[in-house]
């Protein structure tokens, strides 16, 4: 039987089956180190550079260990190439057959008993003089024909965000259950049956999440019993952790569910009661309504995340009467038996009103609670300071290896900073560099004497030089913001000065992210600006990306009340906020920015980093050491000389057979 050497070895199975592999002997150190902790069924934390291989590294020994493995990414885009692109090359290299499941959340999938029963409300009816137009809507009712998944990705021509898709898929609010008369079709529930019975689940982190908090609460088990969780683009557990141990009501959705049911009532055959049993009903969603009414009009005129020192006195009065109204709703709705339906709009109901004393209950020193006033609208939501524990205790209670990877985990060596968050304690960790020649392949300018990032002038100035190094560069450009504010204010500067007019410019919001990224690609000279969305997860290779100009720091902005309330927490705690919290974020932000540009050994470029505190404040050098070893330059001639340089080389690069 081969070994991990023969695999990634010389002339071993990997390199004979695929044209692209490269032995590399950190892959093969940090496969070593994946399959020790499954067979020991450890934690275990990895941060492996761009390049590494990581993807094989862990997919190797999680087929050879023989164990039921679960491995959750941070997209679905990862999701669909770990399903269809990687693991059958890997599992025709090793010769290792395996049950594969895709699980997705359930938005991705149809609901036969929406697509039947909700066609009359559908956002894109036929026109009358219409009559067999290839919408939207027909390929849906053509394709459902035949679909053995129900996964909606395979509809041709289907765009993401489409509005049909809110019609034809399900919510874990409007989601009938076993109560469903399409149950026995349901393709949810099919692809759940599929996980149970494979030997390798893929799912997302936000369904693997909402799995285990589940477990934690008594609740079914969806993805079964694992013998180990493998969790790529790890770096993002800690913020998505955050956010389901917290809470979030927003008026919109108690509307939408006193809406569904009045809808449900209408029609509905009932007994010699019906008029008591109505007008009880309706005095319950004449009470919910009514708070609703009054919270929006005590924030009328406000804008922005109130803290809710401030909001509290302004809308508490109508907020402790809302739980309870909505809970008496849920009771009227209980009251009718029988009535699928309207008892899932009970259990709805009862849930947002847990989530609301939730929100009210918890205590300043525990989390954070804010109000997102809207028009005619407003959101309630916390946020627990310290997921800590009930992470830990999630972990403890499935006793099998937890297996951690992404590019950006540590914080220099240490990578205290992430395991801290999430309760690891003393758990292993191997930290693998890149092994892309980032000195020869890339140059880091760091302009000198630029405005302060909080003068009006800092904007105007970093335009300038991203103008500069666009024109050398011949365009294919990412520029980079910390804030969807600037990134509108940069795209009309830029569109002002009518700025080499012959580069496709792509603004972040003008089109969907996935969209913009094809239209980047196959231009191959295009300028993108965008913000936090753009920062990760986006994988260009080639010619198409070799400039990135990043605005300032990413900072998480102070002024937000979140980052303020837990800024207090730690200091609270005898902590140092800037060090403990702030730099480590801004730190694994600003790797993962910097790493957009080096994605292959061909690829060459120029990142800039137009914030002056990199050369003024102490924590520059801190910041500066946690990026790759790319030549630093200060001198803008030079970054335009070697964009100058690169892209023609580029180009002959990606010209070849």
């Amino acid at each position: 039987m081969l070994d991990l050497d023969d695999i990634f070895g010389a002339d071993g199975p990997l390199e004979r089956s695929l044209p692209d592999f490269t032995v590399r002997e950190p892959q093969r150190r940090m496969a070593e180190r994946v399959a020790a902790a499954i067979a020991r069924r450890e934690p275990l934390v990895v941060e492996a550079g761009t390049g590494t291989g990581k993807t094989f590294a862990y997919l190797v020994p999680a087929l050879l260990s023989g164990a039921r493995v679960l491995i959750s990414t941070g997209t679905r885009a990862l999701q669909d190439q770990l399903y269809a692109k990687d693991l059958p090359l890997v599992t025709r290299a090793l010769g290792r057959p395996a049950t594969v499941a895709l699980l997705k959340g359930r938005s991705n999938y149809l609901c036969r008993y929406r697509l039947a029963g909700g066609e009359a409300t559908l956002p894109l009816p036929l026109p009358a003089d219409a009559a067999g137009a290839d919408t939207p809507l027909e390929r849906i009712r053509r394709w459902a024909h035949n679909t053995r998944s129900g996964d909606l990705a395979e509809v041709p021509g289907l765009r993401d965000g489409d509005p049909v898709l809110v019609e034809v898929t399900s919510t874990r609010d409007n989601c009938l259950g076993q109560r469903c008369p399409q149950i026995s079709g349901c393709h949810v529930a099919a692809a759940r049956r599929a996980a149970f019975e494979a030997d390798l689940v893929i799912v997302n982190h936000h369904l693997l999440l909402a799995d285990l908090a589940l477990k934690e609460d008594g609740f079914g088990d969806l993805l079964g019993a694992a013998d180990a969780v493998i969790l790529d683009e790890a770096h993002q557990i800690p913020d998505l952790a955050t956010q389901l141990f917290g809470a979030e009501v927003g008026s919109r959705r108690i509307e939408t569910l006193l809406t569904e049911v009045d809808n449900g009532l209408t029609g509905r055959r009932v007994g010699a009661d019906a008029g008591a049993e109505r007008r009880r009903l309706g005095e319950a969603v004449r009470a919910v309504r009514e708070c609703l009414g009054r919270m929006v009009q005590a924030l009328a005129g406000r804008s922005g995340r109130l803290e809710w020192e401030e909001a509290e006195p302004v809308i508490g009065g109508a907020l402790e009467q809302l739980g309870p109204q909505l809970t008496r709703l849920a009771e009227r709705l209980r009251a009718l038996e029988g009535d699928a339906p309207l008892a899932a709009l009970a259990e709805r109901a009862a849930e947002l009103a847990a989530g609301l004393g939730r929100i009210a209950a918890l205590e300043a020193v525990e989390g954070a609670r804010c109000v997102q006033p809207g028009r005619r609208s407003f959101t309630l939501s916390m946020m627990p300071f310290d997921i800590a524990p009930r992470f830990q205790s999630m972990l403890s209670a499935r006793p099998c290896a937890w297996i951690f990877t992404s590019a950006t985990l540590s914080f220099g060596v240490d990578f205290s900073h992430f395991t801290a968050r999430l309760g690891l304690g003393e758990c292993g960790t191997l930290k693998i560099d890149s092994p892309f020649d980032f000195a020869r392949q890339s140059r880091l300018y760091l302009p000198q004497d630029l405005p302060a990032p909080n003068a009006a002038e800092h904007l105007p100035a970093v335009m300038e030089q991203a103008r500069a190094l666009i024109e050398a560069a011949g365009g294919g450009a990412f520029v980079l913001f910390t804030s969807h504010r600037s990134l509108a204010q940069a795209a009309q500067m830029w569109r002002s000065a009518g700025a080499l007019p012959h580069l496709q410019l792509l603004v972040q919001g003008e089109a969907p992210r996935e969209r913009l990224l094809e239209r980047f690609r196959a231009d191959g000279n295009a300028l993108l600006f965008g913000t936090a969305s753009f920062w990760e997860g986006v994988d260009v290779k080639g010619a198409a990306l070799r400039l990135v100009v990043i605005e300032k720091l990413p900072f998480a902005s102070p002024e937000d009340p979140l980052v303020r309330a837990r800024i207090q927490y730690l200091e609270r705690c005898g902590g140092n906020a800037f060090r403990d919290y702030q730099l480590p974020e801004a730190a694994l932000a600003l790797k993962q920015g910097v790493g957009r540009l080096i994605r292959s050994e061909a690829d060459f470029g120029v990142v800039a980093l137009c914030d002056p505190r990199l050369g003024t404040r102490g924590y520059g050098k801190v910041l500066l050491s946690a990026l790759p070893p790319m030549t630093r330059t200060h001198r803008l001639a030079e970054a335009v000389a070697f964009l100058r340089a690169c892209a023609p080389q580029l180009q002959r690069r990606e010209a070849l057979p």
